[in-house]
């Protein structure tokens, strides 16, 4: 499967296009599977949904290990309803022991989009006088996190987005 991670930027292109071709052409069902076996060439629908969440877990580690590096921090907070899942955070927790860091996985019950990260963002910011008046507030799906002007780091560790 692809794996593109270009600093701390990621692409899913192509994954869906070479899952469907899998699927196409290398499919075999279980039933198959457990009459004839899987050659070499062929997979079974666990393999190929394994081999996906490991291809895209393994990019998730790398960039959150180079963003560790960059801004000097030990400690990575896991949250979202990606962060739920077991294996991520077992892959997490080997990369951040072996940077002598911690793991802090939220329960799942506050792995929901995100709604833990974003309010730990907005206390810190409100902590540190920086307030946003209701009818000028914005959504928008496509905001960078190296665009945030985090005023909340110090300066030696603030991470600096484009611009």
């Amino acid at each position: 499967l692809p794996y593109v991670v270009k600093g701390m930027d990621v692409s899913f292109s192509g994954i869906l296009t070479s899952v469907e071709k899998i699927v196409k052409e290398k499919m075999v069902d279980d039933e198959t599977a457990a009459k004839v076996g899987v050659k070499e060439d062929q997979c079974t629908a666990a393999d190929l949904c394994f081999s996906l969440q490991e291809t895209l877990f393994a990019m998730l580690i790398e960039i959150t290990e180079r963003a560790m590096s960059q801004c000097g921090q030990d400690s990575v907070l896991i949250v979202g309803g990606v962060g739920c899942n077991k294996r991520l955070q077992g892959m997490m927790q080997l990369m951040v022991e072996a940077r002598g860091g911690t793991l802090c996985a939220m329960d799942h019950r506050y792995c929901i989009d995100n709604g833990a990260m974003i309010a730990q963002a907005g206390i810190f910011a409100y902590q540190h006088g920086i307030t946003t008046a209701l009818e000028d507030s914005t959504v928008s799906q496509r905001f960078r996190t190296d665009q945030v002007d985090v005023v909340w780091r110090e300066k030696g560790n603030q991470a600096v987005g484009p611009g």
